[in-house]
């Protein structure tokens, strides 16, 4: 089964809209009601019964709300007040502007999908083309949301970069999965659909491919390098995590104290439905949500930048789910007891150690990132034996289709390929 299509009517996102609607929605119910009670001096409302509230004389500011310092001179609380609830009505309003121009906009992803070169069960190869004697590359993504990522459009494309600079470039499209896949764990995805992947691209080009992993893609990569090693000449990691616990961050106290819920859903419903896990990385950075879409509505909706926003947005909402043994090794061992930074996890058996990595190496860090922090794949960077390591001052998405990714990322990628291949790293084993 291959990937859903996007829808070409009116958008139905952004995912989970509720979600979003509720948490700008209490952000705005509460600054009003805020706003009523500085007028009111936290007045009671049945003061004429009995019942007159505070003595104004008794508060600690003449505001009425304790903890405030003094207003300004000259400012009275019911001016503050009409300012606050007009803020709050401005932000809301704005958000649902945003909201709404973006499921308007007219842009939708025109570049076409490279036909299926391989597939077993769900799981399929896009061959982006390139020269017949290109060096091969194997390009791993994030399961978490779908690969297009690495093809996005015809402005911001590493795989079609890659053809265009002469390599052969192979991206795995996960597809939507199907019975069988929705019995993986990761052990079965790697076993049973990547190293059958890896097998069609050697045997296609004659020779083995870099192989490259992004994001959770990336662990799975190194898996697969170190269980082939003999038919990979090089590991390139993108944002790629391993010591999960590295950084005591806010967004990892969230992804931790979620985890045993998520899990009982998971269980349940035997699979991590899209809007649970878009809900996850919302809960990352909750205000940016009404930030993004207060910005989008003020951007000249024909621009450049408007058609960034609405590809990304549209990507970001076209997720598939995570086949439920697959989740809960990634949240309950990865996220939660860290296997791979404790140096436990393992696939068919086997730990995955990166210090064993016998090929060339190469890990890309984006500085600002807030789902792998530079912490998390500093972690593997050290670990890997050689391995040159490249920190740029992007974020987690940016790195692949940001303004500067072609000079920070894609550049230095292809050096470092040619390099690898140059120095007879590329050949046949």
């Amino acid at each position: 089964m291959g990937p859903r299509p996007l829808p070409q009517g009116p958008r139905m996102g952004p995912r989970p809209l509720p979600l979003y609607l509720a948490l700008e929605g209490f952000s705005f119910l509460t600054s009003s009601i805020a706003s009523m009670l500085l007028k009111s001096g936290w007045r009671t409302s049945n003061a004429g019964v009995g019942n007159a509230g505070p003595d104004p004389s008794s508060r600690p500011s003449h505001h009425g709300l304790p903890g405030l310092p003094p207003l300004p001179s000259g400012v009275s609380a019911e001016v503050l007040a009409d300012a606050m609830d007009a803020e709050a009505r401005r932000r809301f309003a704005g958000f649902l502007d945003g909201v709404q121009r973006y499921r308007d906009h007219p842009y939708r992803r025109r570049v076409s999908d490279p036909p299926l070169a391989w597939q077993r069960g769900a799981v399929g190869l896009r061959d982006y083309g390139g020269p017949e004697g290109g060096i091969p590359v194997l390009v791993v993504p994030s399961q978490v949301n779908r690969g297009y990522i690495l093809d996005l459009n015809g402005r911001r494309s590493f795989m079609r970069h890659l053809a265009r600079r002469g390599f052969r470039p192979f991206l795995v499209d996960w597809g939507w999965p199907g019975e069988e896949e929705q019995t993986f764990d990761l052990t079965g995805y790697i076993t049973q659909r990547l190293e059958p992947a890896l097998d069609h691209v050697h045997a296609v080009c004659g020779r083995p491919p870099i192989v490259v992993g992004y994001c959770m893609g990336g662990l799975l990569a190194l898996a697969l390098c170190l269980r082939r090693g003999a038919d990979v000449a090089g590991f390139l990691a993108l944002a790629t995590p391993w010591n999960f616990h590295a950084d005591d961050t806010p967004q990892m106290r969230v992804m931790m104290g979620a985890k045993d819920w998520v899990a009982e859903v998971v269980e349940r419903l035997g699979e991590m439905p899209v809007d649970l896990l878009q809900a996850m990385f919302s809960g990352l950075d909750p205000r940016s949500i009404g930030r993004k879409f207060r910005a989008f509505g003020t951007i000249p909706p024909r621009s450049a930048k408007a058609n960034a926003f609405v590809a990304m947005e549209d990507w970001v909402n076209d997720g598939v789910p995570l086949a439920g043994p697959v989740a809960l090794e990634c949240l309950l061992g990865w996220y939660g007891d860290n296997t791979p930074g404790r140096g436990e996890w393992t696939v068919a058996g086997e730990v995955i150690d990166p210090r064993r990595l016998g090929v060339p190496s190469m890990a890309v860090i984006p500085r600002n990132d807030r789902i792998v922090p530079p912490g998390s794949a500093g972690a593997l960077a050290a670990l890997l034996p050689g391995c040159e390591t490249r920190t740029v001052a992007l974020g987690h998405i940016g790195l692949i289709v940001g303004s500067a990714a072609v000079r920070e990322v894609y550049g230095p990628v292809v050096r470092w390929m040619r390099a690898t291949a140059k120095d007879g790293c590329v050949a046949t084993r």
